[in-house]
């Protein structure tokens, strides 16, 4: 019986469902979650054929930005982020869903690799040229696929522009700073003298001592 193949084709059927269920939930924090299920279970496929590199960059990178991706969803289609944080336990069924199903794929993979100790098929090119598997994938990355990579980066640079100018938005009631109108500010504009004389406050007036007091009246 074939375990890696077996652990693959579950790898692949839960990342499949957890893919379809990001785009058919209806609520965004339970859509955040399947996400994360998503790539972590496509990041268990790459451990699986010992790619490392990959599946740690894979969770380190877009589990551990997907974060800030939920942010810019909420601002660009401006959910109600108060109601998100009412009754945040309502959630809390989904998220063990997801974590214990990570956790049954970690399970499932450290068994998998005490198993079959033999170097996988797809890591066979680092055994032989008798290097780790991330030196192997950065000494190709960095000769042969060079100008690839290059153009990954610029698309991935320009995306993140394009994300940050969309959710740019004049709102009114928020105090933000101009930049352009900071730097063209003079010396003498930054601040105002102001002389103000000093006045001293007139004393109270005191009763007179041959008065009576309050407590000789009554």
């Amino acid at each position: 019986m074939d375990w890696v193949l077996i652990s693959f084709y579950i790898f692949a059927a839960v990342a499949a469902l957890s893919g379809g269920a990001v785009i058919s939930v209806r609520n965004p924090v339970h859509a955040v979650l399947f996400l994360i299920l998503t790539f972590f279970s496509v990041a268990c496929t790459w451990l699986l054929v010992g790619a490392e590199f990959l599946g740690v960059a894979l969770i380190l990178v877009y589990v551990g930005a997907v974060m800030v991706l939920f942010l810019f969803v909420v601002m660009m289609l401006d959910v109600d982020v108060a109601y998100l944080r009412q009754g945040w336990v309502k959630f809390l069924p989904v998220g063990i869903l997801v974590a214990v199903i990570m956790l049954v794929q970690m399970l499932i993979l450290i068994g998998i690799k005490a198993k079959t100790g033999a170097v996988l098929p797809d890591n066979a090119a680092a055994a032989a040229a008798e290097t780790s598997n991330i030196t192997w994938l950065a000494r190709t990355l960095f000769t042969e696929f060079l100008l690839p990579f290059e153009f990954a980066a610029v698309i991935l640079t320009v995306a993140v522009i394009a994300a940050v100018m969309l959710t740019l938005r004049k709102r009114e009631g928020v105090k933000t700073q101009n930049p352009s109108e900071q730097t063209r500010v003079k010396a003498a504009g930054r601040f105002r003298m102001v002389r103000m004389e000093a006045v001293r406050p007139a004393p109270a007036p005191q009763p007179p001592a041959d008065a009576p007091s309050q407590e000789a009246k009554s």
